[in-house]
């Protein structure tokens, strides 16, 4: 049993600074075309093609928004919640998705993440379910170096990670993701690097540049 969660709650912030000094209308980034789709199309459909049983998408900000366009799509196995309080920390978003997932490994993806092929995101899973102790280890999307590693500095999603192990350090931590993960590997988790496909895969879509960059490149 594989479940997912997307975090989709952000505030657009650096989007709409970035088309607001454009003079631009203003539009949320998840919901900006790609090849004919919205972006966080795109990222959902890469994670149920990477072969997870369930997934669950989680909202705040713009939530009125992103689920109108989401309900034109209607995946079978994408569950759709808010986030009671959308004034949180990234942390609490994910949360909040784990407690909505059955107890199993869970792909922990950002919804502004189109790039990450289902080729990569299989590899991420894969290394989790063959560890000989999947409740105690974090397989996450390489950024600098790839394998056993031995620092989380710089780190985020997307990862695979048991909802049990989630459930520990997400409880009593209101905090950006990184911190949470850096506290998990100093304290014996196992964190395994798997290397991009391509750079593009490493690219959050944040800003209007990265929007473009993505779009020339997808």
């Amino acid at each position: 049993m594989v479940s997912a969660v997307i975090t989709a709650a952000g505030k657009n912030r650096r989007m709409i600074e970035d088309l607001e000094s454009r003079g631009m209308d203003i539009n949320h980034k998840l919901l900006m075309d790609l090849n004919g789709k919205p972006v966080i199309i795109h990222t959902i459909e890469n994670v149920l093609k990477s072969g997870v049983d369930e997934c669950t998408v989680v909202l705040g900000h713009f939530s009125n928004e992103i689920s109108a366009v989401l309900k034109e799509f209607s995946y079978k196995q994408v569950k759709v919640i808010e986030n009671p309080d959308y004034n949180v920390e990234l942390s609490q978003t994910l949360l909040n998705g784990v407690q909505n997932v059955k107890p199993s490994l869970c792909l922990c993806v950002a919804a502004d993440q189109p790039t990450v092929t289902s080729k990569t995101l299989k590899k991420i899973i894969a290394k989790a379910l063959q560890y000989e102790n999947p409740e105690n280890i974090v397989s996450i999307l390489a950024r600098k170096k790839d394998g056993y590693l031995e620092s989380a500095e710089g780190l985020g999603m997307p990862f695979v990670c048991h909802t049990k192990l989630l459930l520990k350090y997400l409880l009593d931590h209101k905090d950006n993701l990184n911190p949470i993960l850096r506290k998990m590997i100093a304290e014996g988790v196992v964190f395994y690097g798997t290397p991009a496909t391509n750079n593009l895969e490493l690219l959050n879509i944040n800003r209007y540049e990265d929007y473009i960059h993505v779009k020339d490149n997808f």
